[in-house]
């Protein structure tokens, strides 16, 4: 089977089968190390990671172990980040700091983040002077802070120069970045005033001035901005990359559209997580730390299903006067969690991408008691139906008809009411509201169900 397809000059990954991991993990056992080096030779980086992902811990280590064998910086940072962690703790510090000199400084940060403070500090001794100022830097901004994706490289002329000059700069200029789209233009006290396209310096005759061919910056990201503000701004204006500016409006560096797309994903890959109630699990975690981070969310989640139990000991009698009600329990909670959830998913996303804001909030909310009001009937109707085929009972059939209304009106409230709620408490919606709005509806429906039911059967 063929592993690899040719796509230019590299080779991109299909599919590494069991078959071919063993051959390969027996390869670096016997220390073989013209197969491994053909063997990744053509393959791209970020199917080179995927490789060393799938092998087994003994074994990454031993491949490291191999003195020929040397780990490409851009192959490390393609590694999956708890695989990192590992990597990072079997390196020494030489090696780490070989890796840190060859990368852009946003790379270099999220290496840094992973390492213990130690090794952080050895590491950080073996840098070049500019360098370790730099990340040390980097490092002291919030960790979600715009600072922290953004790269020190990037090209930058003042607004005076023409495209003669600029060309010239950028030909003998060895510390300029090995690719780059854009050219920012600044005043005298180094301020971004604009950005020329590369494309457009090549193409400009010499004798222009950069000002008079350069395009305002719609925006400017501040080194204190949220990540997930910067992926609304790249959005919002569409930008290829845009400058970073310290809180003097200087230029400081930039963040690309490539660095965004890692931070919505990541930030994407979070929200749905949390909604789960897992937080930031990998697949790679050990059994006792994702057992460790599930914990607490099982927890409370059993105390809001002892919170819906009492709610139905209190009708104990009722239910034991029509046992029916207990088969029919499950069927307005039910409806009314995922009805809830429906509404939550929506919601969390609409706060995420500021589309919900106090101009449409009640426009919103009335539309959702409409929902709620609409689904109610629709269901209330179908399930009362089944329920007199099956019991042949229409004072059973009203109440869960009445009863499923009551749940799906109040599933479309709080579902959208809740995350609003803890949002403004300065609490991650998506990390909490899931199971405030699942005990909130069993508890509604339980007590609609029954109230109801305790109104028909024992009056």
């Amino acid at each position: 089977m063929s592993l690899v397809k040719s796509i230019g000059s590299k080779k991109v990954n299909l599919d590494f089968n069991k078959e071919f991991i063993n051959i390969f993990s027996d390869k670096i056992k016997t220390s073989d190390i013209s197969f491994i080096n053909q063997s990744l030779k053509d393959l791209h980086p970020s199917d080179t990671a995927n490789l060393i992902e799938n092998l087994s811990q003994e074994t990454r280590a031993k491949l490291l172990e191999i003195e020929e064998f040397n780990l490409d910086p851009e192959i490390f940072i393609e590694i999956n980040e708890s695989i990192q962690s590992e990597v990072l703790q079997l390196l020494s510090e030489d090696s780490i700091a070989k890796i840190i000199k060859r990368l852009e400084s946003d790379d270099s940060l999220k290496i840094l983040e992973n390492l213990e403070s130690d090794k952080k500090n050895l590491v950080m001794d073996k840098l070049p002077p500019k360098d370790r100022f730099l990340l040390e830097e980097g490092l002291s901004f919030p960790e979600d802070s715009a600072a922290r994706i953004m790269q020190r490289e990037f090209t930058a002329v003042p607004s005076n120069w023409t495209v003669g000059q600029t060309i010239d700069y950028l030909r003998e200029n060895k510390d300029l970045p090995q690719e780059f789209l854009e050219i920012f233009i600044v005043d005298n006290d180094f301020k971004p005033i604009g950005t020329v396209p590369s494309s457009r310096v090549l193409r400009t005759p010499r004798d222009y001035k950069m000002n008079s061919i350069m395009r305002e910056m719609p925006v400017l990201i501040s080194v204190n901005m949220d990540k997930e503000e910067v992926g609304h701004t790249f959005e919002n204006y569409n930008l290829v990359s845009a400058g970073v500016v310290n809180k003097n409006n200087k230029l400081v560096g930039m963040i690309t559209a490539d660095d965004v797309v890692t931070v919505v994903q990541e930030e994407a890959e979070e929200d749905v997580l949390r909604l789960a109630g897992v937080g930031d699990e990998e697949i790679t975690d050990s059994v006792l730390i994702k057992t460790k981070r599930r914990f607490s969310w099982l927890l409370l989640n059993l105390f809001t299903a002892l919170l819906a139990t009492w709610v139905i000991s209190l009708f104990g009698a009722t239910i034991e006067q029509m046992v029916a009600l207990a088969f029919l329990m499950p069927i307005v909670a039910s409806m009314g969690g995922n009805a809830g959830m429906q509404t939550l998913a929506v919601t969390i996303r609409a706060i995420a991408t500021k589309e919900l804001s106090s101009g449409n909030f009640n426009n919103i909310v009335g539309k959702e008691f409409l929902i709620g009001i609409l689904n109610g009937i629709i269901f209330a109707i179908i399930t009362a139906l089944i329920v007199q085929l099956w019991f042949k009972d229409i004072n059973l059939s009203l109440i869960i008809s009445i009863s499923m209304v009551l749940n799906m009106i109040v599933a479309g409230l709080f579902g959208i009411l809740v995350p609003v709620s803890l949002k403004k408490l300065n609490i991650d919606p998506a990390l909490a509201s899931s199971v405030f709005v699942t005990t909130i509806t069993d508890v509604i429906g339980f007590l609609s169900f029954l109230g109801i039911g305790s109104f028909f059967f024992l009056n």
